[in-house]
């Protein structure tokens, strides 16, 4: 088990620092303007939390709504859906058996660490397009860097992420991360 609330507390924190006059801005996800990437984390947050729950349905047989619109209360909702799915994987049966999100089928165990590295990914995501920092702690960061790596390792994933960036060796390890999915760590 990994514990999700650092992550979710961090991102949760820069979504609340992100004003009006920026949601129609650019971010690191190219085909998503801020205000889609922010609808996307309070989305991924209560499908992650009913994947961790078991409890299937519209929330994990359905990939991601495009177009969704933001909720009015997001500064409020969001945040408190990012607490509900670090709750959500706390519990050892959300990490045993199977469980499905965006209607894909997998072990609980990779639906942590999914869960755990798009709340990472998007939460930098939205940190870099505001101009925030954003930083992990060392548990999340050795949990999310084996992960991204295998996934870079099969090339990019259309929609998910795009070729891996060059970074030095000993680069920070969210920078790593965050080079891994496809994106410059240099854009903060």
């Amino acid at each position: 088990m990994i514990d999700l609330t650092p992550a979710c507390k961090r991102t949760a924190d820069v979504l609340m620092n992100v004003t009006d006059e920026q949601l129609n801005g650019r971010t690191p996800c190219e085909k998503l303007s801020l205000r889609e990437l922010v609808v996307h984390v309070g989305g991924l947050a209560p499908a992650f939390t009913a994947a961790a729950l078991k409890e299937f349905g519209e929330l994990t047989d359905t990939p991601p709504a495009e177009g969704a619109p933001l909720d009015e209360d997001w500064r409020t909702a969001y945040p408190a859906r990012l607490a509900d799915l670090a709750r959500a994987w706390r519990e050892p049966a959300a990490w045993e058996g199977m469980s499905r999100a965006g209607g894909v089928d997998f072990p609980g165990e990779v639906g942590g660490i999914i869960a755990l590295t798009e709340v990472v990914i998007h939460g930098w995501d939205v940190a870099a397009a505001t101009g925030q920092s954003y930083d992990i702690d060392g548990a999340t960061a050795a949990a999310v860097l084996p992960h991204v790596t295998a996934i870079a390792a099969q090339g990019p994933v259309e929609g998910l992420f795009g070729p891996a960036v060059a970074v030095a060796d000993d680069a920070p390890t969210l920078d790593r991360i965050v080079a891994l999915s496809g994106r410059d760590p240099a854009r903060r």
